[in-house]
C-alpha cells in the first residue's frame, strides 16, 4: 500500500509561537524522511486499540466473563481507521454468529461495531443430550442422503461442540464434518448442524467449496511465469509470489479426517529442463500446470494490486496447486486445511480440466473469505460466499486482460464441454439461464443451494457494473433486466470491485445475508467515494433492481 505524501503548494503560513513558516521551511520538511513516514496504526496497534475498546464497550458487544475472543483479521485504511475481526467462544465453545467487527478511528477511539448476531449468549448448560455418536451417526447419513445412487466408501464423522447463535435463540449444537469418497475415490464432504438437545437437523451445507465449474496454457494461450532455477532445471514455483508453486497429484485423492490427514494426494513438483513449460494441450501434463500457476499468479496480482493484500490470507505467504487430481474428477476446490488448489481433470464429455483463470480466481476467492467475513456456506449467507467468488473471480479475469481468455461476466465458459448443454456454468447479466439461479431475491432464495442463490449478487454486481438492458461487450451478448422495470446505469467494474472487496473485509460478518449486503455495500461505497455520490446512489439503485430493498 502506498504512503501518503506530503505536497507543498504556494506559500502557506503557520503561526508558531510568532514566527511565520516559509515556503522554503514547509519543502524541507516535505522532503525530510519523518514527513514521509507511513504514521499509520500497524497491525499491532490497531488490535491493542481494539482490545481497549472490548473493555469500555464489552456491554454493547454482548460480551461477558463466560466469553473469549480471538482476532480473525485486521484492516488499516490510508487515513488510519481501524477495523479488527473478532471470532467468539462461550465457556470455550466456538460460537457460530458470534463474530464482530470493531471499527475505530485513526485516533484508535471506538467509533462502531458490526455484529454477526445480536442475540444474547447464554446457556443454561452446555451438557449436550444427544452424544456425539448420535451426531456422527445422523451426519453420516445425510451426506449419504446427497449422494443417492453412489456407494460412499471410507465414511467418517467428527462432531464438535459448539454454540449456535446464526439461527434464532443461541443453543447448544453439534457441528459435524462428515466426509468420504465416492465410488471413483474423489472426495465428497458435508458439515451438519444438530440440535444436541433434540437432535434435529438445524443445517447442512457442502464443505468443499466449488465452482461445478513462458508456458502454453490450455485456455490462455502462452503466459509468462516466474520460475525458480535448481542446478540445470527449473522448478514451476513463483519466488516473487509468496513461492506460490504447481505440482502434479497423481490422479490421487486426499484420506483425510477432520483436519488430520493419513494421506495426501501428493503435490510432485513439476521441473522442466528449459523453462518453457507444456505444449498447450492435455497430451503434456504440465499444460494444465501452466494455467494453474497463471491463475496463482493473476489472483495474486489482483489482490496485491487492486486492494493492497499480500496473498490470500494477507500475510504474504503463498499457497499451491495441485493439477490432476482423482479420477475425471469434475471440480476444483480450495481447502483452508492445505492452503491449496485442488483441480480435477474432468470427465472430458461434460467438463475439460478445471483449471482456467476465472476458476482460479472463483476458488482462491473463497480462501479470501474465510479469512475475512468467513460468511457461513448455507442459506442466504452462503449465496453470498458463492457470489463473492463469482465477482471477484470475473474481475481477476477482466484484470489479467488476457486476448485467448478475455473479460466476460460468464462463470466457467473455458471449461464447459458440449455434453453440459450450455456455454457456461453460470450467466451474471441473467442468473436463470443457467435453468436454476435467482434473478431477483425473495423470501424463499436462501433454500436454494448456493451456487443458485448466488445469482441475486451476481445479478447485482453486473448491473452495477455494465447497467441494464442489451448490449455487447467483448464479443459477448447480454441482456439484463430489472426486477422493478428500472434503467441501472453502470459505474464500472473497477469500483464494482472495491465496494465488493471492501464491504467483505470491513462490514460483512458470518451470517450476513442479501439485506445486510445492500447495508454493507453501501458503507463501502460510502467510505469510497462518499454519501449521496453517483456511486453510492447506484448501489442502492442496483439492489432495488434485483429487489433487495
Amino acid at each position: 500500500m502506498s504512503r501518503i505524501r506530503l505536497h507543498v503548494r504556494g506559500t502557506r503560513r503557520l503561526a508558531t509561537a510568532g514566527v511565520a513558516a516559509t515556503t522554503a521551511t514547509l519543502l524541507a520538511a516535505a522532503l525530510s524522511p519523518a514527513a514521509h513516514a507511513d504514521t499509520r496504526p500497524t497491525r499491532a496497534g490497531a488490535i491493542e486499540n481494539a482490545a481497549s475498546a472490548l473493555v469500555a464497550h464489552a456491554a454493547s458487544l454482548g460480551l461477558t466473563s463466560a466469553q473469549d475472543t480471538s482476532v480473525r483479521d485486521v484492516i488499516v485504511d490510508r487515513n488510519g481507521t481501524q477495523h479488527v475481526r473478532y471470532e467468539r467462544t462461550y465457556r470455550q465453545l466456538p460460537v457460530l454468529g458470534g463474530d464482530f467487527v470493531v471499527h475505530l478511528a485513526p485516533s484508535g477511539t471506538f467509533r462502531s461495531a458490526d455484529r454477526a448476531t445480536r442475540s444474547r449468549i447464554t446457556l443454561s448448560s452446555i451438557v449436550p443430550e444427544v452424544s456425539a455418536p448420535k451426531a456422527a451417526d445422523l451426519a453420516v447419513n445425510a451426506l449419504r442422503a446427497v449422494n443417492l445412487g453412489d456407494t460412499l466408501k471410507n465414511l467418517k464423522a467428527k462432531p464438535e461442540l459448539v454454540v449456535d447463535a446464526l439461527h434464532g435463540a443461541p443453543k447448544l449444537a453439534w457441528r459435524t464434518n462428515a466426509v468420504g469418497q465416492d465410488s471413483l475415490g474423489n472426495p465428497v464432504a458435508r458439515t451438519v448442524l444438530t440440535d444436541a438437545r433434540t437432535g434435529a437437523q438445524i443445517d447442512a451445507w457442502d464443505s468443499i467449496e466449488t465452482a461445478t465449474g513462458d508456458g502454453k496454457s490450455l485456455y490462455g494461450g502462452t503466459v509468462p511465469l516466474e520460475t525458480t532455477q535448481s542446478g540445470s532445471s527449473y522448478q514451476l514455483k513463483d519466488p516473487t509470489r509468496g513461492n506460490t508453486y504447481t505440482g502434479d497429484a497423481e490422479n490421487k485423492t486426499d484420506l483425510c479426517f477432520f483436519g488430520i490427514c493419513f494421506s495426501r494426494a501428493p503435490a510432485t513438483l513439476f521441473t522442466d529442463a528449459d523453462n518453457h513449460w507444456g505444449t498447450g494441450t492435455t497430451a503434456d501434463r504440465s499444460s494444465a500446470a501452466v494455467d494453474a500457476q497463471y491463475g496463482t499468479n493473476e489472483t495474486w496480482d489482483y489482490y496485491k494490486n487492486v486492494h493492497g493484500r499480500s496473498g490470500i490470507a494477507g500475510d504474504g505467504k503463498g499457497s499451491y496447486n495441485r493439477v490432476h487430481y482423482g479420477n475425471s474428477y469434475n471440480n476444483a476446490f480450495w481447502d483452508d486445511s492445505c492452503f491449496c488448489m485442488t483441480y480435477g481433470d474432468g470427465d472430458g464429455s461434460t467438463f475439460g480440466p478445471l483449471v482456467a483463470l476465472d476458476v482460479a480466481g472463483h476458488e482462491m476467492s473463497h480462501g479470501v473469505t474465510s479469512k475475512t467475513a468467513a460468511l457461513t456456506y448455507s442459506g442466504e449467507s452462503g449465496g453470498l460466499n458463492e457470489a463473492t467468488s463469482d465477482i471477484l473471480g470475473t474481475m481477476v479475469e477482466w484484470y489479467a486482460n488476457n486476448p485467448s481468455d478475455p473479460g466476460d461476466y460468464l462463470i466457467g465458459e473455458k471449461i464447459v464441454k458440449s455434453g453440459f448443454g450450455k456455454p457456461a456454468l453460470r450467466f451474471m447479466d441473467r442468473p436463470s439461464k443457467d435453468g436454476n439461479s435467482a434473478d431477483y431475491w425473495s423470501s424463499s432464495v436462501g433454500n436454494l443451494d448456493v451456487h443458485y442463490s448466488s445469482g441475486v449478487a451476481n445479478h447485482f454486481a453486473y448491473l452495477l457494473s455494465e447497467g441494464s438492458g442489451a448490449k455487447t461487450i467483448n464479443g459477448v451478448s447480454y441482456d439484463s433486466p430489472t426486477y422493478n422495470g428500472s434503467t441501472v446505469t453502470g459505474i464500472g467494474r473497477d469500483k464494482v470491485g472495491k465496494i465488493w472487496y471492501r464491504a467483505l473485509t470491513v462490514y460483512m460478518t458470518s451470517s450476513t445475508n442479501y439485506k445486510a449486503a445492500r447495508t454493507a455495500t453501501l458503507n463501502a461505497a460510502k467510505d469510497l467515494y462518499g454519501a449521496g455520490s453517483a456511486e453510492y446512489n447506484a448501489v442502492g439503485a442496483a439492489w432495488s433492481a434485483v429487489n433487495v430493498n
